[in-house]
């Protein structure tokens, strides 16, 4: 079975000078240390510790080799959005973190499949570097799930989406700027909770705002993480629609109707969980993706999907890779 990764992270080697281009709006570096670690630095602020699998594409591929893995969506690592900075700035910024991507995967053109992000705080700067990216060599966008207080049901945000799917360019959400941080401060509950919440607000505000109405059917959405919480309540979700018109008010037919919409990872990390989301979602709307190379991630990529023992074999072929390679079209000519 071919196996593709459609949730994996580089933070390229880019300098603490090059970093100001955001001129004070996190300005995400790498400090590389002689011993072959490394750490995230926001500003002058250290922000995580990180191995050389994130910045490396000779270490990438070794570790994809040793794990089994034929391709790897490669996007950036969500410090790096840069959606606080002056747009005009982060547009430079954007530029930077793309070029650079790119450079990453052409080292192994055939197994690293490059995605671009954008300017999101600005939907016109945006669009035209998704369709500036395309042109370059990008095989889709990673974008955040919000920006600020607007979330993908925003106008504009859609509008941007429907861009998207004009220039044939799949969309990896991805939550971050977790909510209720001041609550989540220990035990990384922003990531254990406030990562899933995110996420499942991302798909039923996107539901529920009728914003799948006005979205074209060739958007290829993909949502993080099993989509969060939202596989796991979409029955609560259902219930509300039913039993309160406020909820219904701007959506046509129940929250499960719109399942057919979007994709989802596969990384819940359980095979009961696994088997829950095949159910919800439909085999054919889950891909691999492993959170590769973070330690919250899945650490034997496909672990989960040869685990869950209620797949059929065609079940897990696709999605260890059939699907993905439907998504990225990785088949047309």
């Amino acid at each position: 079975m071919t196996v593709i990764d459609v949730h994996a992270h580089v933070f390229p080697a880019i300098s603490r000078a090059e970093s100001r281009i955001l001129a004070g709006a996190g300005e995400p570096w790498l400090r590389v240390h002689q011993d072959g670690t490394g750490m995230m630095m926001s500003g002058d602020d250290p922000y995580r510790p990180v191995g050389q699998a994130l910045w490396d594409p000779e270490r990438r591929l070794a570790d994809m080799d040793a794990l089994g893995v034929d391709l790897q969506v490669v996007s950036s690592t969500p410090l790096m959005f840069g959606y606080a900075a002056d747009a005009g700035r982060a547009v430079d910024w954007c530029d930077l973190v793309n070029d650079r991507i790119l450079e990453h995967c052409a080292q192994a053109p055939d197994r690293l499949l490059p995605l671009c992000q954008v300017p999101l705080q600005d939907v016109g700067l945006a669009a035209e570097t998704v369709t500036k990216a395309a042109a370059a060599g990008h095989r889709g966008v990673h974008i955040g799930n919000h920006v600020g207080d607007r979330d993908l049901d925003d106008h504009a945000l859609v509008e941007f989406l429907a861009h998207c799917a004009e220039e044939d360019m799949p969309v990896l959400v991805h939550p971050w700027d977790m909510l209720a941080a001041g609550r989540m401060g220990h035990h990384m509950l922003s990531w254990l909770v406030g990562m899933p919440a995110e996420t499942h607000r991302s798909i039923l505000g996107l539901i529920l705002s009728g914003a799948f109405e006005r979205l074209p059917r060739s958007l290829r959405l993909c949502f993080c993480h099993g989509g969060g919480s939202f596989p796991y309540l979409l029955g609560r979700a259902d219930n509300a629609w039913r039993n309160r018109d406020i909820v219904r008010a701007d959506s046509p037919v129940p929250p499960s109707e719109y399942v057919s919409r979007f994709y989802v990872d596969s990384a819940v990390f359980d095979p009961r969980a696994l088997r829950l989301l095949v159910d919800v979602m439909g085999v054919e709307r889950v891909m691999l993706g492993t959170d590769y190379p973070f330690p919250l991630g899945e650490l034997s990529p496909g672990a989960t999907v040869r685990e869950c023992a209620e797949l059929t074999d065609a079940a897990r072929s696709r999605i260890l890779g059939g699907n993905a390679r439907e998504f990225f079209g990785l088949d047309r000519p």
